[in-house]
């Protein structure tokens, strides 16, 4: 199914056209801080800064965090993160000592925007727009690179000179601290964390999937010790032309995630899904990254309140949506994690509010879920109850 998805997003980003940024061959102005380390051609990868012509604080343009809670609109999102010219060089994941890592890694780690300059080989070019990370604007190789003073955040300074921290128990610790999850990921995707001997660059699309899968797994092991949910309950948020609904049910842990793309390129009305049980997932989502920025954040409210339910989520995105990246399902799922819960007697009444707010018919999430399905069966609920 994986195949679907992927083939119906590069299909609709192939399809966009959005103005970028120009530049010439040379770029003087502030980088967020922000570093792209790409997946081609691994181990020996393309490697870089993003940096934006603008100079001063530009931390917004790679903050994903607050662009929900600062009501950033999608227009705005897309104009600052195709602002960020990606200069790029060739380096093996493994080599993280040389010069130009380290400066990578002093934009990765620093508390504030700063001041850089590139010389490109040509002029960049193009745009990426991706289903796992955030756009960004046109990139080129670097002929030379430089960079201005920077102050390392602190907690990440001191994960760094921990060489025997593990890079999971890092996260877990980082996320504690109350960091920001873009934060800690840039820090993981430049080699900043982990035993001292096996750190490496991590490609940035893989990163975010590790940190959300890290996270995921430490939050589970707490959520799993807590006393159950004694209702159905429905949290919920929209943004970003997506709306969010999360069904946690009075039952031990397990998890569905379901997303609809409907009439966003044409009269398409398409769902992927993707479930665990409660003894867990085995191999990698055919639904890709999304899934598990969803499990992280349901997890982390769960957590806060100190409650274990199953979650079935569903989200439905309409027309004059772009694919930002899986922060937009993971601020999305937060936010609706930190609305005061709408509570039902039983499933059939939460599913049946649930009708009143898609666009699609609840039935058609119905039929293509495992984890819902088999619920509803459980509890002899038919389809015909969602006419």
């Amino acid at each position: 199914m994986i195949k679907g998805k992927e083939a119906y997003l590069k299909k609709l980003t192939a399809s966009m056209y959005i103005p970028s940024q120009e530049v010439g061959k040379e770029l003087d102005g502030s980088t967020p801080p922000s570093v792209f380390i790409g997946s081609w051609n691994y181990p020996k990868v393309l490697a870089g800064p993003m940096i934006s012509p603008l100079h001063g604080d530009t931390m917004v343009m790679d903050h994903p965090e607050s662009w929900i809670p600062e009501n950033k609109t999608q227009e705005e999102i897309i104009r600052y993160r195709l602002n960020l010219i990606r200069g790029k060089r060739s380096v093996k994941v493994t080599d993280i000592e040389n010069r130009f890592i380290e400066k990578l890694r002093d934009i990765s780690l620093s508390s504030s925007s700063i001041e850089s300059e590139a010389q490109f080989i040509q002029a960049p070019k193009g745009m990426s727009f991706d289903d796992v990370h955030t756009p960004f604007g046109p990139s080129a190789p670097l002929e030379r690179f430089e960079i201005g003073n920077s102050r390392w955040d602190r907690d990440l300074e001191k994960v760094y000179f921990d060489g025997d921290l593990k890079a999971a128990d890092a996260v877990e610790d980082l996320h504690q601290r109350g960091l920001p999850f873009s934060s800690i990921q840039k820090a993981f995707s430049v080699g900043a964390m982990g035993m001292k001997k096996k750190r490496r660059l991590v490609p940035t699309r893989w990163s975010i999937t590790a940190c959300d899968s890290a996270l995921g797994d430490r939050l589970l092991q707490k959520v799993r010790d807590y006393d159950i949910i004694d209702c159905c309950q429905i949290r919920e948020f929209a943004s970003l032309n997506n709306y969010y609904a999360v069904l946690l049910l009075p039952t031990a842990w397990q998890y569905e995630w379901m997303e609809a793309f409907l009439r966003i390129m044409g009269n398409e009305e398409l769902i992927f899904s993707d479930f665990e049980t409660n003894g867990g997932k085995k191999g990698y989502s055919r639904v890709g990254g999304c899934y598990y920025s969803c499990k992280m954040a349901v997890l982390e409210g769960l957590e806060r309140e100190r409650r274990q339910a199953g979650a079935i989520i569903l989200r439905e995105a309409y027309a004059g949506y772009v694919p930002l990246g899986v922060f937009n399902v993971r601020e999305n799922v937060r936010n609706a994690m930190h609305q005061k819960p709408l509570e039902f007697e039983d499933m059939r009444a939460a599913l049946g509010y649930i009708s009143t707010r898609l666009e699609l018919p609840v039935k058609s999430f119905i039929r293509q879920s495992d984890l819902l399905r088999g619920e509803l069966k459980s509890r002899q609920t038919t389809l015909s109850s969602f006419s």
